[in-house]
């Protein structure tokens, strides 16, 4: 899993003004609304005696934890104790995590990394959002299975004949074309020529009986977003996939898709029902994957020139694991009694604040006879 990356933790349109769990890279985080409608992003746990603050409630702009009731600002500064008696001071480190946030494209992005704003990679630009042609639809599911597998799933075009069979490929034409990847930095992505067969039911009645090959454009968006562009004969179906890795075997994928045809509010129901049936065809395979992970080592399987896109991405990886940006002992705290696990990402304000270097205190979950490692 990588960090240093903006990830898309939840739709904007559900965060309101309360807590509200969400788990990405394995650490668990509290969001809620501020006032001003600008959203706020703590770690999810209570620096005293590791309550979730995602179960407390707001006092005004400040998160209050259930336990004990200590109060955070935004910016993760505890600011009050009701236990101490009047004129007693909060101490420097009595603070958590906080992550900046961004809005943009109907989603809340955090920033989940500690590099300085100006060394942050780009948010994907997702031009169909703000294009009065298109309307959106959202919806999300969780797979039992690493997040690299989902997304090379969504990019991979030659299994959708096989995947998809007439839904959305053609198991008579599954040649896939050779292509050319164009790459930036950050991202990938290809035109690739299809043999779709001809859509059914209300996308049927806009469609010819045979239809002609269509590009299907294919890309990646670094650390896990796939766009999905299909061109069909009456309009276009541009699909975005947040899979966000909840665990190393557990993502949440987020999927906006966009179309500019039937762009009435009445077809969105249609609109989600197809991306689901793809979606759960492919969920059998992508559950079923061995070995679950992603391997490191590009000659650890077999690659066509069909793969390319997949080849682009683990490139990628491998430059940004040999630069430090993958999840390492660093960002993981354990436990003893038993032995378990979590991961904490270390914010901005560590960086910001290095003479609070052991401020932020970390326990996992389950029992432990020793004190909790501080992740510094």
């Amino acid at each position: 899993m990588l960090k240093n990356f903006w990830y898309a933790i939840e739709f904007s349109h559900v965060v309101e003004h309360r807590p509200r769990k969400v788990t990405c890279l394995g650490q668990d985080f509290v969001i809620w609304r501020r006032r001003d409608g600008s959203v706020a992003c703590l770690s999810d746990l209570c620096v005293h005696r590791g309550g979730a603050l995602s179960l407390g409630t707001l006092v005004e702009d400040r998160v209050a934890c259930p336990y004990h009731g200590w109060e955070y600002e935004p910016d993760g500064t505890c600011v009050k104790i009701p236990a101490n008696p009047p004129g007693r001071g909060i101490p420097k480190k009595a603070r958590v995590d906080a992550y900046p946030i961004v809005e943009k494209y109907g989603l809340v992005w955090a920033y989940l990394g500690d590099l300085p704003e100006d060394k942050r990679p780009p948010i994907p630009h997702m031009a169909e959002h703000d294009d009065p042609a298109f309307r959106a639809v959202y919806w999300q599911t969780v797979v039992e299975a690493n997040y690299e597998r989902a997304m090379e799933n969504v990019v991979d075009a030659a299994h959708t004949p096989f995947v998809h069979g007439t839904a959305f490929g053609n198991p008579d034409k599954p040649e896939i074309p050779d292509y050319e990847v164009t790459q930036g930095e950050w991202h990938a992505e290809a035109d690739i020529l299809l043999n779709p067969p001809a859509p059914k039911g209300l996308w049927g009645m806009l469609s010819p009986k045979r239809l002609d090959p269509v590009v299907v454009t294919n890309g990646w968006y670094l650390p896990n977003v796939v766009k999905l562009h299909i061109r069909l004969p009456f309009g276009d179906l541009i699909m975005y996939d947040h899979n966000i890795p909840i665990s190393q075997g557990r993502t949440m994928v987020k999927l906006v898709g966009y179309r500019n045809f039937f762009t009435g509010k009445w077809a969105d129901r249609n609109a989600v029902k197809r991306i689901q049936r793809i979606f759960e065809q492919d969920r059998v395979v992508v559950e079923s994957q061995r070995p679950e992970l992603l391997p490191f080592d590009l000659a650890a399987e077999l690659h066509l020139r069909s793969d390319a896109l997949q080849i682009a991405y683990r490139r990628r990886r491998q430059e940004l694991i040999d630069d430090g940006w993958w999840l390492g002992g660093d960002d993981i705290v354990m436990g003893d009694v038993p032995r378990r696990e979590a991961t904490v990402i270390p914010s901005p304000a560590r960086r910001d604040n290095p003479e609070l270097a052991r401020a932020w205190v970390h326990k996992t979950r389950g029992d432990s006879h020793e004190p909790a490692r501080s992740a510094e």
